[in-house]
């Protein structure tokens, strides 16, 4: 009899398959260097120390998000903020047309853009980041009791 995987492990195995993107992806910063060149807008000095840097974090967060267990929202929000701050190469793609990624027409590389805030939710939920700050902050708002005896 199968059983529906639980919550927790679909969020396990989209946290090693996100864990495997970064990974394989930070790798490629340094294999494949031009076409991440790409991504680095043209207004940023040094545009192969960015690609180089840029790799070894995405590798370090790939293996945070496994290794650090009893930090994993922590890193979860530090993921989700990676993918915030790398958006605007996302956008200078496509302001300067610049392929890359197979990316070749203005309609892809608007697409790409799209995916880009699936990767932070993707990152705050499967680090279940996203669940234990609603959980604060309904802990935080919830009113509390207090009683009070007459005298």
């Amino acid at each position: 009899m199968a059983t529906t995987p639980t919550s927790t492990s679909l969020a396990t195995v989209a946290r090693w398959v996100l864990a495997g993107f970064l990974a394989f992806a930070g790798v490629g910063h340094f294999i494949n260097a031009d076409t991440f060149l790409a991504q680095v807008p043209p207004w940023l000095p040094f545009p192969a120390a960015i690609v180089a840097i840029s790799g070894v974090i995405e590798i370090a967060l790939g293996v945070g998000l496994i290794a650090l267990r009893s930090h994993r929202t922590q890193v979860g929000w530090i993921v989700a903020a990676f993918f915030v701050v790398i958006f605007p190469g996302n956008i200078s793609q496509l302001i300067t047309q610049t392929d890359a990624f197979g990316l070749d027409s203005d309609l892809s590389r608007i697409i790409r853009l799209l995916f880009q805030p699936l990767l932070v939710i993707w990152a705050l939920w499967c680090t279940g980041a996203w669940r234990a700050w609603r959980s604060s902050r309904q802990a935080s708002t919830a009113p509390t009791s207090t009683t009070t005896t007459e005298h």
